[in-house]
Order: C-alpha cells, then structure tokens, then sequence
C-alpha cells in the first residue's frame, strides 16, 4: 500500500476485525498501546469500538507532554521569568499547568516566551538576539531527542554562548518496565511505539517477551495498522509465541537509525532517575544533557528550585497514563477539565488520552452507556 486511503479501506478493516474476532474467541485479551499517536486513531477512527468486547485497548505514558511533571512546569515557569531570558517551546508545552499557571499566563504577565517549531529554531533566536539568554524547553521521547542533538552540535560549532537548553527528554523503555511491574494492571501484551521505534529499533523491546512474557508489535498510525497489530499479537498468543513483531516495516527498521543514535550518545547522559507523572521516580528514564555540551544545559547554568510539585487532587492523570482508568472514569473529565480548561496534563496535548478521548470519543461512550455496552 503506497497511499493513506488505502491504510484506511473499510472493506480491508472489516476483514480484519472479523479476523480478530475469530482469534480472541470466548478468552478476554488487554492489549496497551504505549504511543500517544495511537491513542489518537484508536479515538478518532472508533477502533476501540469496532473490536469484539472481549479484547480491550488500554492507553499508556506515551504522550510526551502528559509525563512531565508538574515541578518541572514550575521549573519552566522560573526560567521564562527571569530577567534577560527568551524562553521557546513546543506550542504545546505552552498550555500546561503548572502550580502557579501556564507559560502562556507567564506571557501575558511579561515573560518573553515564544513558540517555536524545532530546538534549531530556538538557536535561531539566539543568534539574531546576542544581548539575550535563550533557553529552549526540550520534552519528548527518543523520537525528538535526536533534534536537540543536532541543535547541541551545532550550537557548540558556531560559539554561541546565549543558548541553553532545559531537557526534559525522556526514554521510553524504564516505564514500560514500570508498568509491568505495576500491581494495577495485568496485561496480554503490549502495541510498540512506532516513532519511538524509528529511532531506536526493535531491540530495546526484547525484555518484554524475554522477561515478562509479553508480546509485543511495533504499529503504524493508520487504522489498518492498529488494527493488523492487534491480529499480530492474537496470532503470537494462538501460536504459542512471544516475541517483538515490526508491524511498521514500512518505516521501522530493526536497527533503528544508528546516526540519530551516535550523536544521542554524544550530547546526552543517563539521570541516575527522573519524575514521570502519575508514575513517580524512574532510574534512568530521562536524559540529561552530557558533561561535555555543560555549557548549553540550563540546569547548569540557573540554580532553579527544583521543587517536587503533588498534581491537582480532582486529576486523575496519572491513572489514565498507566491505564489503570479510561479518561471518562476521570471525576473532573469533561467537566471541570475540557481542552480550552485544562487541569491534567493529559487534557493538553492532542496525543493525549484525555484530549483525544474529549475530541473523538464522548459521542460513542454516551451511545454505548445507552445501549448498554462498553464505553
């Protein structure tokens, strides 16, 4: 298949899922699909809906924005306000709360932050404004580190000395383990992130056959794909297997990209651990930038408070985030948290559960509560 609406062929969707249905037959299967973009087509294509009631998809931490947490934000929050500063970010990064608001608030009481497209844009505005600090917000799994890479190379290439940046990149293979280890939730096995996957490959992934027992297909973005990943992992479980697939083959290779690798291991280093929200303290699940790029890490160069913030009460992100409650079990889901209202991360950004749930999903639970099945 070369074009999208082939990846989104009815005919093909209705093969497989009655497929799917024949393999699931009487047993109950929870599948979690570990990527932010998934829970988005699974939501706006109504695939939760279409598979039979005995296998369930289940949403994980891969939502970059959803996983920080909320003292990182307040960190954020103290650099955009300090004097001399321009402070960039992902526009979505704009829109979280942290205790004392949004960085968009922060704008509107003075602080010059701006919105950018990529960490190489941020450099620019180092470049054009020499009498500034700037500081850019780098969030994101493997899939966006290898951009703060190239910026860290090439920032270190041209002398600059007014830029740095405040990493928050994390990995994505520690909270899979977390999850497995996690006594809220049992699950038959697991959809691999597929932009993850470009960078780093097939092989991070063995562990969860090899040591937890669980199956695991690497998935595309399309409906066709979701849906065919699904097949993938009742096929290993039917056939008595237990190993990682590459479903997105037409993107994925098994080794990953081994350059966006090299310089990875150039400009970053392991923490020794780091704070996911709704998921506590991980050991080395994040990047810092490395010893020798010191010069272009703001955790160096500011002494910021560093302050662990608890999330709001009413939020329930974090048992969205391990999968451990859909985003409408959520007390303040839809009411008090909306996507123009925000409380929780997950509510944010558009890979979020909560915001894609709200986008493309209340219209079917409510159908569903009325006829009397699943939401």
């Amino acid at each position: 298949m070369r074009f999208v609406d082939e990846f989104r062929d009815p005919a093909a969707a209705r093969a497989l899922v009655k497929s799917i249905t024949e393999l699931a037959g009487n047993d109950e299967f929870k599948f979690m699909e570990v990527c932010g973009g998934h829970t988005h087509t699974i939501y706006r294509h109504g695939i939760e809906h279409l598979l039979p009631e005995s296998v369930e998809l289940v949403h994980g931490p891969g939502c970059p924005v959803c996983v920080i947490p909320m003292g990182r934000i307040d960190d954020a929050m103290w650099l955009a306000e300090q004097p001399g500063i321009i402070f960039t970010t992902f526009g979505d990064m704009m829109r979280v709360p942290g205790s004392n608001g949004t960085l968009i608030a922060a704008k509107a009481r003075g602080a010059d932050v701006r919105f950018v497209y990529s960490p190489l844009d941020a450099l620019r505005v180092a470049l054009d404004n020499p009498d500034r600090h700037v500081v850019f917000f780098a969030v994101g799994f493997e899939t966006t580190a290898p951009s703060t890479a190239v910026t860290l190379v090439r920032a270190r290439a041209l002398g600059v000395t007014n830029f740095s940046v405040f990493c928050n990149h994390v990995t994505i293979v520690p909270p899979i383990k977390a999850i497995l280890e996690s006594p809220d939730l049992r699950l038959s096995g697991f959809l691999g992130p597929g932009h993850v996957s470009t960078v780093v490959g097939l092989r991070p992934y063995r562990f969860v056959p090899d040591v937890y027992g669980k199956p695991i297909v690497v998935a595309g973005f399309e409906p066709l794909d979701i849906l065919a990943s699904v097949h993938m992992l009742l096929q290993q479980i039917r056939e008595g297997r237990c190993e990682v697939e590459n479903q997105y083959t037409r993107v994925v290779r098994p080794e990953g990209n081994t350059q966006a690798l090299k310089l990875m291991a150039e400009t970053f280093e392991l923490r020794p651990h780091f704070e996911w929200r709704g998921l506590g303290f991980i050991s080395q699940s994040a990047l810092k930038i490395h010893r020798d790029y010191a010069q272009f890490d703001a955790e160096a160069t500011f002494e910021m408070p560093g302050v662990r913030v608890a999330d709001p009460k009413a939020c329930q992100c974090g048992e969205v985030l391990k999968g451990v409650i859909k985003p409408w079990e959520c007390k303040v889901f839809g009411t008090a948290c909306t996507p123009e209202t925000p409380i929780g991360t997950c509510m944010v950004s558009a890979e979020g559960a909560c915001a894609a749930y709200y986008n493309f999903g209340r219209l079917h639970r409510e159908t569903a509560l009325v006829l009397g099945r699943r939401g």
